[in-house]
């Protein structure tokens, strides 16, 4: 059995309130509130930015996904006085598996809602059966609303390919592993073909034209884009550094804080503990370093 199969069968045989329990620093909290909170504490103490997410995909029902577009709104309407934060959603939360017409529709409304409030919009980029509807509806709608952003996979072949894409649009992209996984011929599946493959996929965008979202934790990477960066002469306004909350990586924050750099975090509240716990599982089986967290915790509790 592969390392990946363990960590998948470890994760699903955690009770779910274990999970909740030892895993919930990944998550803001189980509201709205308690994500401000989040972001706001983050802000005024450390000086990072933050992105929210309401955790929540896959809806199968057209009412699910109208009461995540709404919430999604009302969160929108709360950030008004901070402009630290930024959204992010997902395709299938916003209704891709009712119709993927009726997610169009909706993202849509919310881009047109963000454009209108100056607010930062990510789509994220979820499953391989996503991507490319993901990336065409981000040329359709970037052109209309430029707040407007998307994410690739370095994980996946086809990526560098997709950037050729972005042409012209002046792209705001995250540039990430990705924490679905993807079989071959797909992805790799060698972590750190992954991670050099995220090198050339910021060298690229950066030729292009795009601002970069610089989505890694890990360290020695993150000195291998700043390299990057200083190579190119890439300026400040061009780029950021983003991490997930709950991953302890507090020094390189505040290293990067101290030397000007943005950071900013994926900050994710739940309303219904059930996606935070679907949320947390799969976290863990992508980081051997948080299933193990979450193992030593239950020992101790034990």
């Amino acid at each position: 059995m592969s390392m990946l199969a363990v960590r998948r069968s470890v994760a699903n045989a955690i009770p779910g309130r274990l999970v909740r329990v030892f895993a919930s620093p990944y998550v803001s909290g189980d509201s709205m509130d308690k994500g401000l909170r989040a972001a706001d504490d983050l802000n005024k103490m450390k000086g990072i930015e933050s992105t929210m997410d309401v955790l929540g995909e896959a809806e199968k029902t057209e009412a699910k996904v109208r009461h995540a577009v709404d919430l999604y709104l009302k969160t929108l309407d709360a950030l008004k006085d901070r402009p630290y934060c930024s959204i992010s959603v997902k395709p299938g939360h916003f209704g891709y598996y009712v119709d993927p017409d009726l997610c169009r529709r909706n993202i849509g409304e919310m881009a047109a809602a963000c454009q209108k409030a100056g607010r930062g919009l990510t789509i994220d980029m979820e499953d391989t059966d996503l991507t490319d509807f993901t990336l065409q509806l981000y040329r359709e709608l970037k052109p209309k609303y430029p707040v407007l952003g998307t994410v690739l996979q370095t994980r996946l072949h086809r990526t560098l390919d997709d950037i050729d894409s972005l042409d012209g649009l002046q792209a705001h992209i995250r540039a990430c592993i990705g924490i679905y996984n993807v079989p071959e011929p797909l992805a790799t599946q060698n972590r750190r073909d992954m991670k050099e493959s995220l090198l050339r996929v910021i060298r690229k965008l950066f030729e292009r034209g795009h601002y970069v979202c610089i989505a890694t934790h890990d360290v020695e990477y993150i000195g291998k884009a700043r390299a990057i960066i200083a190579e190119m002469k890439i300026p400040r306004e061009r780029y950021e550094f983003q991490m997930l909350l709950g991953v302890p990586r507090e020094k390189i924050q505040r290293e990067l804080v101290a030397a000007g750099e943005k950071v900013r975090l994926y900050l994710p509240f739940a309303v219904d503990w059930d996606d935070a716990i679907a949320y947390l599982r799969r976290r863990m089986v992508e980081s051997p370093s948080m299933t193990a967290l979450v193992l030593k915790n239950i020992v101790k509790r034990g």
